[in-house]
């Protein structure tokens, strides 16, 4: 067990609070598409088509995915970054650099995380096994950005808005406009709520020639990117309430979700940055999973399960 708790605080384990509800609104949206076509019959006010073993199947499968590409994508970033972490006093305590776990165990932890997560794909549908090679890309090349680009942010924001529409291709097999909605929905939110992270490193990013937005803009303008990309992931979450034609639960969801964006801004000022984790884990866990409750809620209510 105290293995797998280095293993586990490597990753941040606690982070996958962030995509992986957004992955669950994925997975339910496409539970009408999968059972228009025939894969299986749920009858109003019963749960038995939701509970029926091909969908199990799939939402086991897609929990694997969520766990593992995330997995893989965070132990290669404190691979990758591990001379760095080691200079920074902030993040000189994490497990490679201050001796827990070794690189090369990262690295085995990311290759074996890599190849469970594309068998996982081979057993829910071709296009998604496909599609595992492109997902693995994206979520480990993130680490390598910021060596080269101040867009960095945005690239995180891509890897993690996989999540919904991966999970709807899981059930589905086909690509719809509602959950791509979601997935640019979290394109801007973590691109934003990333930049508000990244405030802590300024200097050293700087001193290191690493490049983010605060280091390139300044923690003021730093924080005006933040708060416009969080006002497109905002304008996201309108069109997809609208276009979704959800019950009115969805807007009690999208209030959480849009006042939490708000109040992460209240807590971070340029000069005070000592809200930044406050802002960083409780703000934005609470968005997701709260937002995901009620939109989950709304398609039960709207469907009649």
């Amino acid at each position: 067990m105290t293995t797998v708790k280095k293993y586990l605080s490597l990753v941040k384990f606690s982070h996958t609070i962030f995509a992986m509800p957004f992955a669950f609104i994925g997975f339910f949206l496409a539970i009408p598409m999968f059972t228009a076509s025939g894969g299986c019959i749920i009858m109003p006010g019963t749960m038995s088509g939701i509970l029926s073993p091909i969908l199990l199947q799939k939402f086991g499968l897609v929990l694997v995915c969520m766990v593992t590409a995330r997995n893989a994508a965070m132990a290669f970033n404190r691979y990758l970054d591990r001379h760095f972490d080691a200079l920074n006093p902030r993040t000189a305590i994490r497990e490679i650099p201050a001796g827990i776990l070794s690189a090369e165990s990262a690295l085995r932890f990311v290759i074996g995380n890599s190849i469970v997560f594309v068998i996982a794909t081979w057993f829910i549908n071709p296009l998604c096994f496909y599609l595992s090679f492109v997902a693995l890309f994206v979520v480990l090349f993130y680490s390598y950005t910021k060596r080269f680009t101040a867009l960095c942010h945005l690239v995180l924001g891509v890897g993690l808005s996989l999540a919904p529409i991966g999970a709807y291709l899981a059930v589905t097999g086909s690509f719809a406009l509602l959950p791509l909605l979601f997935s640019f929905a979290v394109i801007f939110w973590v691109s934003g709520f990333d930049i508000i992270y990244a405030l802590q490193d300024v200097d050293f990013d700087q001193s290191h020639q690493l490049n983010s937005i605060p280091a390139a803009l300044g923690k003021e303008r730093a924080l005006w990117v933040a708060r416009l990309l969080h006002v497109c992931s905002a304008a996201c979450v309108t069109i997809a309430g609208i276009y979704g034609g959800f019950h009115w639960l969805y807007f009690i969801g999208y209030g959480v979700f849009v006042g939490m964006l708000i109040n992460q801004h209240r807590l971070v000022k340029p000069n005070d940055l000592s809200k930044v984790n406050l802002a960083f884990m409780t703000s934005n866990g609470i968005a997701s999973v709260v937002f995901a409750i009620f939109v989950i809620a709304a398609l039960f209510l709207q469907y009649g399960w």
